[in-house]
């Protein structure tokens, strides 16, 4: 609830102003700092400064990584994904054309999705994913807390003038991303930062997409990302 208080002005902003901060990325999307506003406004009054304090200091919780394979999974599997489905486009006869990278704008895109990634997670995976693993599974609560965030995103989806069998799809999208998310988060020891590298990952492989993420087609990328997750349950039993 406090996040999509926080969220509404921002929400009212962006359908005023009606302005990109990049393509297909409309203003709305500075609500990502929302997860965290709320989560600091719910430790301070569990815990004052000190919770405060101890929630931010897992922005960094790199060291409860103790198998650095799990970095593998972190940073590859969603520019994996997104090769994955370039290829299918192509093999499919899809309109998609050829990449072009740019390492000074991947670079300043990845620091600018990193502190978004880390305004959603440490709300997300930082407060709020621990209370439901209290009381479902793993699978569970991902599901939940992903369909929460799912809904979350739906103004800023509107504001960025997505389909709404667009919109459809994206939510398959991200809730199969929340339930990784839970998996890589459960196996790294709880580790935030974790949680945040891989969430940056998933939107910067959407963003350096052809052209700016325009030609990537959320419905195979969502048909992946499910068969990845239900691949992870075979294997690793509740994520």
């Amino acid at each position: 609830m406090l996040v999509f208080a926080f969220s509404v002005p921002i929400w009212l902003i962006g359908a005023a102003a009606d302005v990109e901060l990049l393509p297909g990325l409309p203003l709305s999307a500075l609500g990502a700092f929302c997860p965290l506003l709320a989560a600091l406004v719910l430790v301070f009054e569990e815990g004052k400064t000190a919770g405060a304090v101890a929630l931010l200091k897992r922005s960094f919780d790199f060291g409860r990584i103790r198998r650095k394979t799990w970095y593998v999974p972190i940073v590859l599997l969603m520019p994996g994904v997104s090769v994955l489905v370039f290829v299918l486009m192509r093999w499919m006869n899809m309109p998609v054309p050829a990449p072009q990278l740019s390492l000074l704008a991947t670079l300043l895109m990845s620091l600018g999705f990193f502190a978004a990634a880390l305004g959603e997670e440490l709300g997300w995976s930082g407060y709020a994913i621990e209370p439901m693993l209290a009381r479902w599974n793993a699978l569970q609560a991902s599901v939940l807390l992903g369909l929460v965030q799912a809904l979350w995103h739906i103004v800023p989806l509107v504001q960025a003038h997505r389909p709404v069998a667009w919109m459809a799809w994206w939510c398959l999208y991200a809730v199969v991303a929340r339930v990784l998310i839970v998996w890589l988060y459960n196996n790294t020891g709880k580790s935030v930062f974790a949680a945040a590298l891989f969430h940056t990952m998933l939107n910067l492989s959407w963003m350096l997409f052809p052209v700016y993420g325009s030609f990537f087609d959320v419905r195979l990328a969502g048909l992946v990302m499910a068969f990845v997750a239900a691949m992870v349950v075979v294997v690793w039993g509740q994520p």
